[in-house]
């Protein structure tokens, strides 16, 4: 398996990228706790878009656009999918034809079938090998 490293703003990317649609809370500057779904950021500037959001009052809102310079804290009580582990599974079964590339959170398997914490990109029977591969590593992990 290769392993492509990313540099440390990428990485940060990358681990606020797996966050999206996973329930998060963010922690702003004047002490307000929203928790919802990520569903994007703006990833030069790092602000974030919630849905379907609770405040620390338990106030409901639709969309929460939180800017950066007000964020204090962002977590998550669910844990991301362990993407490197995954890879070295599926290179048991395809030996070196397996690429991961830690800043995108994507696997690469013959360079055709793409492997994401969404699912797994790719038709044929090579590509229903690495989904049953990918279904039961998610079984296993709960996630």
């Amino acid at each position: 398996m290769s392993v492509l490293v990313a540099t440390p703003g990428k990485r940060f990317n990358s681990e606020l990228s797996s966050l999206v649609d996973k329930t998060v809370s963010v922690k702003t500057s004047t002490g307000k706790v929203y928790t919802g779904r990520l569903l994007g950021f703006d990833a030069s500037r790092k602000d974030l878009v919630l849905g379907d959001v609770k405040d620390e009052k338990g106030e409901e809102y639709a969309r929460v656009f939180i800017y950066s310079h007000a964020i204090t804290e962002i977590f998550t009580k669910t844990p991301p999918l362990d993407m490197d582990e995954l890879a070295r599974r599926l290179e048991r079964f395809f030996p070196k034809m397996v690429k991961y590339f830690p800043e995108a959170r994507t696997i690469l398997v013959m360079e055709r079938i793409r492997v994401t914490e969404s699912g797994v990109e790719g038709k044929g029977p090579m590509a229903e090998k690495v989904r049953k591969i990918y279904e039961e590593f998610i079984a296993e992990h709960g996630t």
